[in-house]
């Protein structure tokens, strides 16, 4: 009877130092992420225990879910609208840039493209403000003359044209760079034989889109929606800037009337909060961290399900 050979002992080759210092450095990097991310949680989580904790009587509203849920909505529904208008701009326009546009056209649009995301959101409320708002009040009359029957056009038109629908149009204009930018390089990564057997078969250019290159970039399309909807319920400046708040649920969105957002409620308050106040307004940041980190996470299991953004070429 004879008995196996015993396995070789592995040989593993010698790390080099560069092998060391990159592996280390990737290690501290991701660590130093981890311990920044728990440090902010921590931080929130122990200055709003008071706010959490404190008598109905010294909250503003009475309770801070009273004070918080119109705020929360707010945020939602802003980022929501602007997210509704700016991605199907955004997927457009990196089809056209991607796979329609001659090369110089696409280059020079693709340079803009990136130029809009670095402008700061104060100038984005200067413009909403100043020029958006008073050229878009007409548009609502007309809007609420036309379709006062629906729902969300319904009510008394504000003079001055700041409403959430106005904040979300800034909004979206805001979050249409990034939007834009990610899906044209998704898109560029199309698998080349996957495009031309698409067109062999006697396809359109735009069969060809809708049969090879929006199914691998759905993944792609998910991840830069949420990464533009992260800013957008993250803005401050131009939600301060543009909107007139109120503290109050509603789904109407030409009144003078709007639920303000999170983010721009903590900026215009804080200067003037003290005491328990201060506390307050850092356990509504804490709600929005946690909205924030459920969305991210719902697209993440959204495009875990989806495995077709393999980058085969």
């Amino acid at each position: 009877m004879t008995t196996a050979p015993a396995k070789a002992p592995r040989i593993q080759a010698p790390k080099r130092p560069g092998d060391r210092i990159f592996s280390t450095s990737t290690v501290v990097a991701g660590s130093i992420i981890l311990a920044t991310l728990a440090a902010v949680a921590i931080f929130l989580v122990a200055q709003s225990i008071p706010a959490f904790t404190a008598p109905g009587e010294e909250v503003p509203t009475g309770s801070f879910w009273s004070y918080v849920g119109p705020l929360a909505f707010g945020t939602v529904w802003a980022a929501a609208l602007a997210l509704l208008m700016a991605v199907p701009l955004a997927i457009g326009i990196a089809l056209f840039i991607s796979h329609y546009a001659p090369r110089r056209i696409a280059q020079g649009l693709g340079y803009v493209i990136d130029l809009l995301a670095a402008v700061p959101s104060v100038v984005f409320g200067l413009w909403g403000a100043t020029v958006l708002a008073p050229m878009v009040q007409p548009f609502y009359l007309w809007l609420q003359e036309t379709f006062g029957w629906f729902p969300l056009f319904y009510g008394q038109v504000s003079g001055t044209g700041r409403t959430v629908f106005t904040v979300a149009i800034v909004l979206a204009v805001m979050v249409l760079p990034i939007i834009t930018a990610l899906c044209r390089e998704v898109f560029l990564q199309t698998p080349v034989l996957h495009e031309e057997a698409a067109l062999a078969l006697g396809a359109t250019r735009w069969e060809m889109i809708k049969t090879a290159v929006l199914p691998f970039g759905r993944p792609g399309i998910i991840s830069a929606s949420m990464l533009g909807l992260g800013r957008a319920l993250g803005e401050t400046m131009a939600v301060a800037m543009v909107l007139s708040p109120s503290v109050v649920v509603s789904f109407f969105l030409l009144t003078s009337t709007n639920p303000t957002t999170i983010a721009a409620n903590i900026a215009l308050q804080y200067p003037e909060a003290h005491g328990l106040g201060v506390n307050v307004l850092i356990a509504t940041g804490l709600i929005l961290f946690v909205i924030t980190l459920a969305v991210n996470s719902l697209a993440r299991f959204v495009i875990n399900r989806r495995k077709a953004f393999s980058g085969a070429n």
